[in-house]
């Protein structure tokens, strides 16, 4: 129960209203050793709370010590995309909905006007996008001497897309601060342990381990497409039999664009997500496919990482995407909260060697499945067979020395050398 963490009633009750009864294991981790103020490096999958193991502590760090005076900012929150942004922006509202706390959010997108009405007004808990809120830092319409707690979620996303300079410039203003959090997907890979050295002070790291219940069920296989066509023909297939709500994937926005014309054309209505687009129309987009106004999303990488949508039936890959670990990121998009979710890759020849560094990268194969009427033409091509190198005389003789025996020696004729013979039968001049 959230009670047994020492957390507020208001609090509790706003997470019982939220749906929640039992704290995640990765909830079960943080909020106590958070409440404590010690820096927090942690990790956990997508899908299993880690937002409320951020957002509760610090609300009710709010709570136990309230504000005395007026002043900006006291909890700022960075992620690295602006939908992900409003989205823990929502949750802290839902979270405060029974105290006092303010909460605002700033992304880029947005009209500036609107951004300095928010930042003058004493908020509690700001989430921002690392790009803007550095915007205000500079032109000093936003002051980071009163940051008390600094919470970095989604760190290696951070360091992908290129923020690791901008976010520890942020740090760097806000070092009067008494707690950090670092949040990340994974702790593997020097990036994000740098990050941890640069902005932590002496943390304490947990891993969650996901109870059964958390785990995501997504099932997973592929189907083997011969062309672009055959692609689209087993994507129209999947959506109008198989799924019920589903966000298709693909690698830029122009395949995007004529994926987006295509379906349309074909009687599936859609709406889409990608990187350029103005910000009340990606909210705008967003709040219809929760809404369940349209049943299918088509996104760009954009998407991949962080948004909450319930009920997500099916993940597609219509384009495969460049690296392993964005496949694993993709897919985290259905299957939430233990909830069964299906995953499925239309795979053209020249994406069959990536497909098989994803299944070395997720440690499992991804079964080929075949539509009966879209059967492929083409056979998967066998992966190439590893060539031996030849042995050397040095390996061979290492080889028979392991096994105790003498390399063979050939019986040769003494050596003669020409210095030895060349005065042989001479006088010697006396």
């Amino acid at each position: 129960m959230f009670s047994e963490l020492e957390l507020d009633d208001e609090l509790c009750q706003a997470v019982a209203e939220m749906g929640f009864t039992t704290p995640t294991s990765i909830q079960q981790l943080v909020i106590p050793a958070a409440m404590e103020t010690k820096d927090i490096l942690a990790s956990a999958p997508t899908g299993t709370g880690k937002t409320a193991a951020f957002l509760l502590p610090a609300c009710q760090f709010l709570l136990d010590f309230p504000r005395r005076d007026p002043g900006s900012t006291r909890v700022l929150i960075l992620e690295p995309t602006r939908e992900l942004a409003l989205q823990v922006y929502e949750q802290a509202l839902a979270i405060a909905k029974h105290t006092q706390l303010k909460c605002g959010v700033i992304t880029g997108g947005i009209n500036y006007g609107t951004d300095r009405d928010l930042l003058e007004s004493n908020l509690d808990i700001l989430v921002a996008t690392p790009g803007r809120l550095f915007e205000h830092i500079e032109t000093e319409s936003f002051d980071c001497r009163d940051i008390e707690v600094f919470i970095l979620d989604e760190a290696d996303r951070m360091l992908d897309m290129g923020f690791s300079t901008v976010v520890n410039q942020i740090s760097a203003e806000a070092r009067w601060r008494k707690q950090s959090m670092l949040f990340s997907a994974t702790l593997e890979g020097g990036g994000v342990a740098r990050f941890a050295k640069e902005i932590l002070n002496d943390p304490v790291t947990l891993e969650a381990e996901p109870s059964r219940k958390e785990h995501a069920k997504i099932h997973q296989w592929a189907h083997l497409a011969d062309n672009w066509k055959h692609k689209y023909n087993l994507l129209v297939s999947i959506l109008k039999n198989q799924a019920d709500t589903a966000i298709v994937f693909v690698k830029t926005r122009e395949s995007l664009m004529a994926l987006k014309d295509n379906l349309q054309s074909s009687g599936i209505e859609n709406c889409y997500l990608q990187g350029e687009m103005p910000q009340d129309k990606r909210n705008l987009a967003l709040a219809r496919f929760k809404a369940g106004e349209v049943k299918v999303l088509i996104a760009t990488d954009v998407a991949a990482r962080g948004i909450d949508v319930p009920n997500v039936s099916h993940v597609i890959n219509f384009d495969m995407p460049y690296k392993a670990d964005v496949y694993v990121h993709r897919i985290g998009r259905t299957g939430r909260a233990g909830k069964k979710g299906t995953a499925i890759s239309l795979v053209e020849a020249h994406d069959i060697e990536l497909l098989r560094k994803i299944e070395r990268y997720t440690e499992q194969n991804l079964k080929r499945r075949i539509i009966e009427d879209l059967r492929p033409q083409n056979k998967e091509p066998r992966p190439p067979k590893i060539k031996k190198k030849p042995k050397t005389a040095k390996a061979k003789k290492t080889k028979l020395k392991k096994k105790g025996a003498r390399p063979a020696t050939p019986n040769k004729e003494p050596k003669v050398r020409h210095r030895d013979s060349k005065n042989k039968g001479k006088r010697s001049s006396e």
